[in-house]
Order: C-alpha cells, then sequence, then structure tokens
C-alpha cells in the first residue's frame, strides 16, 4: 500500500495565492498611494521580480498600467533591484530582491511592496528611483590614477593576503542601495566606506587616497544623505554581507587625510 504521506515536493508545487499591496506613484510630483492587487496560482520556485513580471501581464491585459520597477541582470550581480518587502530592504532574505524566491511567503499571505525610501533617490514611478546620487559619489574619487601601456606584471607589487582579502570583500559592493534603505537614517556610509576602502587598502590607490575620501563623503553630504549611528541595518541588509568594519576604516582615512590637510573640491 502506498504511503498516506504521498509524494514530498507536492506542496511545494501547489501555486499560491497572494495578495499584494503596491506603491503607486505616476511620477515624482505626483502624490502615491498603496494599491491592492489579487494574484493567484504563484509558484513557490518564482523569483520575487517574475512574480512581479505576472502581476504586469495581467494588468496590461485588463489595459491597466503594469507597475514599474527597477531591474537588469536578474542574478544577482548588478544591483539594480531593490523594493521594501514588508519594510525590509529585499525581504525577509538577505539576497537582492532579484534572488529572494516566492517559497520565502506563504499562501495567503499580505505583501507590501515600496519603493527605497531616502531623499537622496527620489521616486521615478511607483517601485522605480533615481539612484544616481551613488555615481556621483563615485565620480567624486572612486578612481585611480595608472599609467597607460602595457599591464605590469600582476606579482610585480606584492599585496598582503589580509588586505587584499579586504579590498576584495569591500568590492562586492553592487551599490544596490539597500543600506540606505534599512538605514532609519537614510544613511549611505556602508556604499562610501564600501567604495573608500577597497582603493584606499590596494597600492594602486594610495595617490588619490587623501583626496577619494575626503571628497566621496563631501559630495554624500551634498546628495542629502543622513549621517551614520552605528546601527548597523546596513550591514544586516546588505546583499553582499559588507560589514561594518569598513564604516570604521572610512573614518580612520578620513582622519588621516583631514590631518594631512586635505579639503574637499567645492
Amino acid at each position: 500500500m502506498r504511503s498516506s504521506v504521498g509524494n514530498p515536493g507536492a506542496e511545494s508545487k501547489r501555486g499560491m495565492n497572494l495578495t499584494l499591496r503596491i506603491w503607486r506613484q505616476q511620477g515624482p510630483t505626483v502624490k502615491g498611494k498603496m494599491v491592492t492587487y489579487k494574484i493567484t496560482d504563484i509558484s513557490p520556485d518564482m523569483s520575487f521580480l517574475e512574480m512581479l513580471d505576472v502581476l504586469n501581464e495581467q494588468l496590461i491585459m485588463q489595459g491597466d498600467d503594469p507597475v514599474a520597477f527597477d531591474h537588469d541582470c536578474r542574478e544577482g550581480i548588478c544591483g539594480m533591484c531593490g523594493v521594501m518587502i514588508n519594510g525590509q530592504a529585499h525581504g525577509p532574505q538577505q539576497t537582492t530582491t532579484c534572488q529572494l524566491h516566492m517559497r520565502s511567503f506563504a499562501d495567503g499571505d499580505t505583501i507590501d511592496i515600496e519603493p527605497w525610501r531616502a531623499t537622496a533617490f527620489p521616486i521615478i514611478k511607483d517601485l522605480a528611483v533615481d539612484r544616481r546620487a551613488f555615481d556621483r559619489i563615485i565620480q567624486a574619487g572612486g578612481y585611480i590614477s595608472v599609467p597607460t601601456g602595457t599591464a605590469p606584471e600582476a606579482h610585480a607589487t606584492p599585496v598582503p593576503k589580509a588586505d587584499s582579502d579586504a579590498a576584495f570583500d569591500a568590492a562586492t559592493c553592487i551599490g544596490c542601495g539597500a543600506c540606505v534603505a534599512a538605514c532609519p537614517n537614510a544613511s549611505s556610509m556602508l556604499f562610501t566606506a564600501a567604495k573608500v576602502t577597497h582603493l584606499g587598502l590596494l597600492p594602486q590607490g594610495q595617490p588619490e587616497r587623501n583626496d577619494r575620501v575626503v571628497n566621496m563623503v563631501a559630495q554624500q553630504d551634498r546628495e542629502g544623505f543622513g549621517g551614520c549611528t552605528n546601527i548597523g541595518e546596513c550591514s544586516a541588509s546588505c546583499p553582499k554581507g559588507i560589514s561594518m568594519e569598513t564604516i570604521s576604516r572610512l573614518n580612520h582615512d578620513l582622519l588621516g587625510a583631514l590631518r594631512a590637510g586635505a579639503r574637499p573640491k567645492s
């Protein structure tokens, strides 16, 4: 006789019925509101963005405006995607929104979906926000000076392993903005610190080290991001798990640069 337990995978294949409460806003100057949608037969194996694709197909078939949201590679690499899901940046798992799967939710759940909330990230439409403030912070100092010509031998400039490991960890930042969205102060210190740290730890980043940190921090302030109070939500929500130690490194570099007389460009 066949066991009454049945197929252990049957439940995971059953479609879910969900209630979605989504922020809809036609433009940056238009007042937005939460709009409720019902969606049925959602596979637990879908990604969160695939679920939004299904919703948008339904809206288009009904003649309604689809929900605008940011996305690109959908492989957790580009950093384009990002929404607040039930009040958490990228949702209940420490990953990117595109790599969050619907099995993280239960049949019958109500899911609130909102854009990143920060003065420096103005809403473009619905869930899509303008994150060019990050680009301007990088432009202020996130580069190195290198001579043109043939690339040098990789082993010509030894780098201590501890420094190279820390630089690589900081360089994994994808600039998604979850740190800003999760921070009660809307601070971008984890992002800026990651960009400052991964260059400042390497020999190639030394010529601009002092100017880099003062200019990037100054640009961060000009963009309207809040101050860091070491709450730690930034690191807890970072899909790459970047440590708050990078903020300590930035503060160390900033104090050293200011003592050396470095001043930000006006």
